[in-house]
């Protein structure tokens, strides 16, 4: 049986297989291991792009549809809805089965294989505090999974898969703290590790704490974006009558991936032109309205990602967004970003408190901290979770490609 680990992340994922005596990640796209998780339906083509070539007809300007973050809506009624494409319609279950049945038909080729089982990457909830919610959404994973062509399908949290990965490096036995901070969820465990255990294939006694919490990078995104640059479209802005903001909705949508292309209706442009009438500043809303009918919103959140990724090097970022008016700009400082996103660090250093009290440990109990998933790169993130445990020693987890090696390594225990 040939066997696989599938990390498909919201915004990155990667496949992991036994590549003739290691396991490894299988390169998907070109010779890079990391696809972004897009889709672009390309209309004239009539094909269907994934990764980076998905972003580069989008950003073209190519005629089609694009989506990113779908992960996001498992857990939510979407994941049994349907969306317009072109002339018909597609549902998002489908839309998610093409996407894992393209990486997984890259890997095939790379490999010159077929793959038949998986261990697949879920977050410690998909849902926060709804566990028939949470049942639902992996069940929805495993038939889009069988749907794409695995037979045997099964499941590992992603931290525990994380502690697989650093636990080959680990010299001697430790108590670690397993941070991962991705694109949709933030995902911690607590797990005794040791070279005398790699090979158990049952590690329950070993994992001493596991939850998480549904904030990840795109709702850092989606704060960044309401406070830098949706200002600039009428965010906020006064309406000619008294006392009277714009209505929030549209701004929240347009910030928020996995709702831009709700925004692409005829009913959304009348209102927002219905809008701007009674608007006190009408220019800012012809901002707005242009992104809308080019259908700019998902290169705006691009060059709002781009932003959150530059702050975490730069204390100031200035985003050039002269493709919506010219000479337009959106400038952010790295402390108005942590102001803008500390409610979503502080409940990211809860969820380690509550860890911690969960295995009944002290902070100085835990040795290391492992750190893997790109958010793990924000500043206060990265404070939030050190206050918490400020005397662990800090070791630097592949941001992209931890989970899916212990899902490898996985994999490898349940399925060779």
């Amino acid at each position: 049986m040939s066997f696989c680990g599938l990390d498909f992340g919201t915004s990155n994922s990667t496949l992991g297989a036994q590549q003739g005596n290691r396991l490894a990640l299988v390169p998907i796209e070109g010779g890079a291991s990391t696809l972004p998780s897009a889709i672009f339906f390309d209309f004239q083509a009539a094909k269907t792009l994934i990764g980076r070539d998905a972003i580069d007809a989008y950003v073209r300007g190519v005629e089609g549809r694009f989506m990113r973050s779908l992960k996001s809506v498992l857990g939510t009624d979407l994941i049994d809805q349907d969306t317009l494409l072109d002339k018909h319609r597609i549902g998002f279950r489908d839309v998610l089965a093409r996407l894992v049945g393209a990486i997984k038909a890259r890997a095939e080729t790379a490999l010159d294989r077929p793959l038949d089982a998986v261990v697949h990457g879920r977050p410690v909830h998909f849902v926060d505090g709804d566990e028939a919610a949470d049942a639902r959404a992996e069940a929805a994973l495993a038939d889009i999974a069988r749907s794409a062509g695995f037979r045997q399908v099964s499941f590992q949290y992603e931290p525990i898969a994380a502690a697989r990965d650093y636990e080959q490096q680990v010299a001697r036995e430790e108590i670690a703290l397993i941070a991962d901070i991705g694109g949709g969820t933030s995902d911690f465990s607590i797990v005794r590790l040791g070279p005398e255990r790699r090979a158990q294939a049952d590690r329950a006694r070993d994992i001493l704490a596991n939850d998480g919490v549904r904030v990840g990078g795109t709702d850092f995104d989606r704060l960044l974006s309401l406070r830098a640059v949706m200002p600039h479209l009428g965010y906020q802005s006064s309406m000619l009558r008294p006392g009277l903001l714009a209505p929030n909705g549209y701004f929240t949508d347009l910030s928020t991936w996995s709702k831009i292309n709700f925004l692409y209706t005829p009913q959304i442009r009348a209102e927002l032109r219905q809008v701007r009438r009674e608007a006190a500043r009408p220019d800012l809303f012809d901002r707005l309205i242009a992104v809308i009918e080019h259908q700019y919103g998902h290169r705006l959140a691009m060059a709002v990602e781009q932003a959150k990724i530059g702050l975490s090097e730069e204390s100031r970022y200035r985003m050039d967004l002269d493709w919506i008016e010219p000479d337009l700009m959106a400038g952010i400082t790295q402390g108005q970003f942590d102001e803008a996103t500390a409610e979503l660090a502080q409940r990211i250093g809860a969820m380690v408190r509550r860890c911690l009290d969960d295995a009944g440990l002290k902070p100085g109990s835990i040795d290391a901290l492992f750190l893997t998933g790109g958010s793990t790169l924000l500043g206060n993130v990265r404070r939030a979770i050190l206050a918490e445990v400020p005397d662990a020693r800090i070791v630097e987890g592949d941001k992209f490609g931890s989970v899916g090696i212990g899902l490898t390594i996985e994999a490898a225990i349940r399925y060779r």
